[in-house]
């Protein structure tokens, strides 16, 4: 479907930016008969989504302007700014709403909902937990936050994106601080996981069966989170199940297997360091989740 054919009629949906993940939105909603208008720096990635019956604009003014519901995705909030920022696009943001998927701190968040909304446009914040192999699957998850009006006028169009849409409130901030909070903890377990692999790798042993195996014991890690979660939540590190003396016990061994096996020793190094801030804090016969005050 050409530029031309579309001309005189608003789509349903404009997608901004045609990275990765853009390009995988704006596939998905075609797929499932959303008309939609794409816009990005280049034309050259918009060349397929075109042939599959997007509508492309070069101008990204006229873009905005082509749908009610403005979804952005590029790469973080300042390259956001400065597309819907620009004097000929932000004087057409007025009765629009914008749907900001890009990376960001809850600050960031912030900041752009107060300038989108000086333009006379609602605003929906939201983060994307999943790679774009994952879009479209009925378990897929978006933190989504800010007006709640904008959430239900966004929630047909989302859906389709993601199955498991996560409302977090109005607080337009939650979304990016659940977010960032999630990799953190994402990405703590994956270097865990690669310092594990390592200590396999000295013993000979296949990467490939301890994914297969942590993957099979995930439920009871994640209870095990949700138990110091609920620690921290209510100070109660008395009574420990598992004391920060005995976990550093743990980080001893770590250490003392990579000196043996001649591996990298960062990651048990930097979780020492914590315990040792622990101790010499007095914490050493407290829950694990003591160590959340030394981070305090």
């Amino acid at each position: 479907m050409g530029s031309s054919s579309r001309r005189n009629t608003m789509s349903d949906v404009t997608i901004i930016g045609l990275g990765p993940m853009g390009s995988t939105l704006a596939r998905t909603l075609l797929k499932n008969g959303t008309n939609v208008t794409v816009w990005n720096r280049t034309r050259e990635k918009a060349e397929q989504l075109i042939r599959e019956g997007a509508e492309f604009n070069p101008e990204a003014a006229a873009a905005v302007s082509a749908s009610p519901i403005v979804i952005v995705c590029v790469a973080n909030y300042e390259a956001s700014h400065n597309i819907l920022g620009s004097h000929e696009v932000a004087k057409n943001l007025e009765g629009r709403l914008v749907v900001e998927l890009s990376t960001g701190t809850p600050q960031d968040a912030r900041n752009s909902e107060t300038r989108v909304r000086e333009q006379g446009a609602d605003y929906l914040d939201g983060a994307i937990l999943a790679t774009p192999a994952q879009i479209g699957m009925p378990d897929t998850p978006i933190f989504l936050s800010g007006s709640e009006a904008a959430f239900r006028r966004s929630e047909p169009v989302l859906k389709i994106l993601a199955g498991n849409l996560i409302y977090m409130g109005e607080a337009v901030g939650a979304a990016s601080a659940w977010d960032l909070a999630t990799l953190a903890t994402t990405f703590g377990a994956m270097f865990g996981f690669f310092h594990g692999s390592r200590i396999l790798e000295s013993e000979g042993y296949r990467v490939d069966s301890f994914g297969s195996m942590m993957a099979d014991i995930s439920p009871v890690l994640g209870q095990m989170i949700k138990y110091e979660g609920e620690i921290i939540q209510t100070g109660a590190y008395e009574n420990p199940q598992s004391s920060v003396k005995t976990c550093r016990g743990t980080a001893d061994l770590w250490l003392k297997q990579a000196l043996e096996a001649g591996i990298n020793n960062e990651f048990p190094t930097f979780a020492m360091g914590l315990f040792n801030k622990a101790k010499a804090a007095g914490y050493e016969n407290e829950e694990l989740a003591a160590v959340m005050k030394v981070l305090r």
